[in-house]
C-alpha cells in the first residue's frame, strides 16, 4: 500500500488483534492512519518504544525499544544512552503518518514516548501523574483524586491536562516546554511529582504514594516514579493491549464528572470509532501540551 507517498508492505490484515471485539490488524492500521494528524505531534522528535502483540492481545507481548533492523530506509532513528554503554541503542523516531502505519503492521498496538525529546534527553518537557487504582477501586475513584490534584496544581500556578490511560486509570500531564537555559532535569520533575502526591496522601486516606503494592488495595496510587529518565508513558491516542481496543483518550476536565455520572467506569473506555469522532468534533484538546511553557515552583 502507499501512504503519504511511502510504499509500505502490509500483511495478515484479517488477523484478529482483539478477538473479543472482532478487531483486526486492518482495523488497527486504519485507526492509526486516521489518527496520525493529531497523534504525531505527541510522538515526533522522541525515541519511541513500541509494545508489540504479534498474536493479538490474547498472545504474548514485548517491549521493543530498539528500532528494528528491517525498518524502512526513510525511518529516522536516534541514539539512546552513552555510546560507551553496551545498553545503548537506536530507537525509532516517528515523524510522518507512514511511520504509524508501519508500526501498526508490526502489531505495535501501544506506542510509548519518553518525557524528553531526543535532542535534549535530560530535559523533560512535562511532568506526568499516573493515577493507578488498586482493586476494588477503579477509574471512578480516580476522578475526585484528579480534581484535588488539579487544585494543587492551580495553587502552584500550573495547568494540567487529563486523559484516560486507556486501561484502568487517569494520567495528568503538566507541560513545561522550557527554553534550554531554564530547563529542569528528571530528578527535579520526579521530586515535584512525589511532593504533590504526598500532599494528596496527607489530605486523603484513599491516596498512596508508597511503591509497595500491598499498600494500594482499594486506594489510588499516585505514581510519581513515571518521571524517571528511563520511563515512558503511553501516548495520547495510543491503543492499549487490553481485551478490547480501548484508547488513551484526552479529556476536558469538566468531562470527568459527566462521564462518572453517565456510565461509571465503562464510560471512560473509549474505542477508536468514538475517539475519531471526538477529534472530528473538537480537535486535539491536548495540543497545547506541545507549546505551553510553564515553570515549576521554586524555579522562577
Amino acid at each position: 500500500m502507499n501512504h503519504g507517498g511511502r510504499d509500505l508492505t502490509v500483511s495478515n490484515l484479517d488477523k484478529l488483534m482483539y478477538r473479543a471485539a472482532g478487531f483486526t490488524k486492518a482495523d488497527v492500521i486504519s485507526y492509526y492512519a486516521s489518527i496520525a494528524p493529531v497523534m504525531l505531534p505527541h510522538l515526533a522528535g522522541r525515541a519511541i518504544t513500541m509494545v508489540r502483540f504479534p498474536d493479538g492481545v490474547d498472545g504474548e507481548s514485548f517491549f521493543e525499544k530498539r528500532c528494528p533492523g528491517h525498518r524502512p530506509g526513510w525511518m529516522p532513528t536516534v541514539h539512546v544512552g552513552r555510546s560507551t554503554d553496551s545498553r545503548s541503542y537506536s530507537a525509532c523516531v516517528f515523524e510522518e503518518p507512514a511511520a504509524l502505519v508501519w508500526a501498526a503492521n508490526l502489531a505495535a498496538l501501544e506506542l510509548h514516548p519518553p518525557l524528553a525529546r531526543a535532542d535534549t534527553p535530560d530535559m523533560p518537557t512535562q511532568v506526568v501523574f499516573d493515577l493507578d487504582p488498586g482493586k476494588p477501586a477503579d477509574i471512578v475513584d480516580c476522578v475526585s483524586v484528579a480534581h484535588d490534584l488539579r487544585a494543587v496544581l492551580d495553587a502552584a500556578g500550573l495547568v494540567g491536562f487529563v486523559k484516560t490511560s486507556g486501561s484502568k486509570g487517569l494520567h495528568i500531564a503538566v507541560p513545561l516546554n522550557p527554553p534550554a537555559e531554564t530547563g529542569v532535569d528528571h530528578d527535579t520533575t520526579r521530586e515535584f511529582a512525589l511532593a504533590v502526591g504526598q500532599v494528596l496522601a496527607q489530605r486523603r486516606s484513599d491516596v498512596v504514594v508508597d511503591m509497595d503494592r500491598a499498600q494500594r488495595r482499594g486506594k489510588v496510587f499516585v505514581d510519581w516514579s513515571q518521571n524517571a529518565r528511563h520511563k515512558t508513558t503511553v501516548c495520547v491516542y495510543s491503543l492499549r493491549g487490553r481485551d478490547r481496543p480501548t484508547v488513551s483518550t484526552p479529556l476536558l476536565w469538566e468531562e470527568l464528572d459527566e462521564l462518572k455520572e453517565s456510565g461509571g467506569a465503562d464510560a471512560f473506555a473509549f474505542e477508536p470509532t468514538a475517539v475519531l469522532a471526538r477529534v472530528e468534533e473538537v480537535g486535539d484538546v491536548h495540543a497545547p501540551i506541545q507549546v505551553l511553557e510553564q515553570t515549576l515552583p521554586g524555579r522562577r
